[in-house]
């Protein structure tokens, strides 16, 4: 039975860069299991609060926490337990998206990693580019090997930034199936979407990010509010 405590914690966490913030100060809590969804408008926010979480970037100012520790990404603790994938090209130029994968898995001592990827290759459709090099992927290729990165490695907190970006349709569908199936599984889920079907299709809740305030809402309400801001 998972626990209940919070994965993740933030009060009054004010982010942004050079000592401006770029939204409201932010209050979340985020427990096993948990689906949330980051909504604004572009320039809201949605990403630097994502960064923030993941310990990429300082925050200027109040608490975030994960697994009750602030965060701090050069531990490796944390880094064995989040999984963060931003909008960012990040591979190894010289491996293959097989190879890529097969890595991350062993890495994190995931058992029967080459079954395991094999799998993810096929669930995110790129099977028959498991021997090419990443750079040699079209862009929603490419996106799909990064995501599928997210899932080669165990987790407890997942955090996406925009995962739906240059994926058609039904890869959209199936990677919503994943986000549930993981958090069925206990995974604490936050990514920032602009796509209210992917809101739809897991039913999570919304925090709205704004210059003026930071809302939390229901999944009915994220949905809405994420229609509104596109």
């Amino acid at each position: 039975m998972p626990s209940s405590a919070p994965v993740l914690e933030a009060r009054g966490l004010r982010v942004g860069y050079a000592d401006v913030a770029v939204c409201a100060p932010v209050d979340l809590t985020v427990a096993p299991g948990d689906l949330v969804v980051v909504i604004g408008a572009n320039g809201s926010g949605k990403s630097t609060l994502l960064r923030t979480v993941l310990g990429l970037q300082a925050p200027l100012g109040g608490v975030v926490r994960a697994f009750g520790r602030d965060v701090d990404e050069r531990e490796r603790d944390f880094r064995a337990r989040v999984a963060g994938v931003l909008d960012d090209d990040a591979f190894f130029p010289a491996l293959t998206v097989r190879e890529h994968l097969v890595l991350v898995a062993r890495g994190h001592g995931v058992a029967r990693a080459g079954a395991v990827v094999d799998a993810l290759l096929d669930r995110f459709g790129i099977a028959d580019q498991a021997g090419a090099l990443p750079s040699a992927l079209s862009s929603g290729q490419r996106r799909r090997f990064l995501l599928a990165s997210g899932f080669a490695r165990p987790r407890e907190l997942l955090v996406l930034d925009e995962p739906e970006q240059r994926l058609d349709p039904g890869m959209r569908e199936r990677l919503a199936g994943l986000l549930v199936d993981d958090a069925r599984d206990g995974v604490a889920v936050v990514l920032a979407t602009h796509d209210p079907d992917l809101v739809a299709r897991t039913g999570a809740r919304g925090l709205l990010v704004g210059e003026d305030a930071c809302v939390a809402l229901d999944p009915a309400d994220a949905h809405d509010a994420l229609l509104a801001v596109r």
